[in-house]
């Protein structure tokens, strides 16, 4: 918990910065593509992790990947947590600026699990109900499970909506154990 609590320190320090230079997206695309690499390679993770590398050559590798690929900002940022010894938690604070930059544009993220894949004509009508509920833009991920076997679970924040056949069909039990019977 206190990780994520520096972390969002870090990225609410980055987002205003962003702000002040106007330059949110480009910021977003340099820290999309940080992410992408993070999350991509496990051994970047763990070095990144690691007590026993050195601030100096954690600076190395990371100018190495990411120097001329990002903007000059973003890699005095980088540095700046490598100096500080956050390098570790990069990855949180890449999360954590996407989550203020939402905030401040207000968009919601759901993310809603399918059986299988919804067409267009589906995507647009659930995004449409739930901006309608929440009165904000909604951005949409869509992830497959297959334990669904119709239907969809959404989940925005701490809401979770759960239209899957699996739980109707545990409401219409209910009912008839009840004794409600079906309308």
């Amino acid at each position: 918990m206190l990780n994520v609590r520096v972390a969002r320190r870090y990225a609410q320090a980055m987002v205003e910065l962003a702000e002040q230079q106007h330059t949110v997206d480009l910021f977003a695309s340099d820290l999309a593509m940080m992410r992408g690499a993070i999350k991509g390679s496990p051994e970047l993770r763990l070095f990144l992790k690691s007590p026993i590398i050195g601030k100096v050559r954690k600076m190395e590798v990371l100018k190495l990947l990411f120097g001329g690929k990002v903007g000059e900002t973003v890699f005095q940022f980088i540095g700046l947590l490598a100096e500080k010894g956050r390098e570790d938690i990069l990855l949180d604070i890449i999360d954590q600026f996407f989550a203020i930059r939402d905030e401040r544009q207000g968009i919601l993220n759901a993310d809603v699990r399918t059986a299988v894949d919804f067409s267009n004509e589906q995507a647009s009508d659930l995004q449409s109900t739930l901006e309608s509920y929440s009165k904000k833009k909604v951005r949409i991920r869509f992830s497959i499970d297959k334990e669904l076997r119709g239907g969809f679970v959404a989940r925005i924040g701490d809401t979770m909506f759960d239209g899957s056949i699996k739980r109707q069909l545990e409401l219409l039990r209910k009912r008839f154990v009840e004794g409600t019977g079906v309308n």
